[in-house]
């Protein structure tokens, strides 16, 4: 099974970034976390420019059409989706009816320096990923305080945290097995 992770934050040291990273070391094993880095590549969605085609959009949409499932780690600005990420969900969710992210599992989970972990942004983020036909979990996975989540190994410092990352994987991959059924 391969898995495509997707940051929502363009910095280069993203909370979100690491947590991608800590689920990749979570997953069982046979199955592969592959992070999509081109959120910066992309230009503003505009659909004179989706009928000439752009390179980095094509990137994601391929990149998109060959996982078999989508992990997506947001932060949260201004209680919402981050611009770059919402419009990367807007490339993704055309045209609507063979769009790549259409039935397929996603599962969206966030890391915020604040105590909340990104629970807004989530939401948010499952809403647009709903709309585009894909096969949201509704499972939560807030990481709060995550200046001090990540051991020095690149995985979660709290055991309880990693267990909940574990189950919600688990999930995903569940999810998968059923869409594949």
């Amino acid at each position: 099974m391969r898995i495509l992770g997707i940051s929502g934050s363009a910095r280069r040291d993203s909370h979100n970034t690491k947590l991608l990273r800590a689920a990749a070391e979570a997953l069982p094993a046979g199955v592969e976390l592959v992070e999509w880095e081109g959120l910066t590549a992309l230009p503003i969605f505009d659909e004179d420019l989706e009928a000439e085609g752009h390179e980095a959009v094509t990137e994601l949409l391929d990149a998109i059409a060959g996982a078999d499932a989508v992990i997506i780690a947001t932060p949260e600005y201004n209680h919402s989706i981050p611009g770059g990420l919402k419009n990367a969900l807007d490339w993704a969710s055309r045209p609507y009816e063979t769009n790549p992210l259409r039935n397929k599992p996603a599962l969206v989970i966030g890391a915020s320096t604040g105590l909340f972990g990104a629970v807004w942004a989530q939401a948010e983020t499952r809403k647009v990923l709903a709309t585009t036909g894909a096969k949201v979990l509704d499972t939560e996975f807030p990481l709060g305080l995550a200046d001090d989540a990540f051991a020095d190994h690149g995985g979660l410092a709290d055991p309880d945290a990693h267990e909940r990352l574990t189950a919600a994987l688990a999930e995903l991959h569940e999810a998968r097995e059923l869409v594949a059924a």
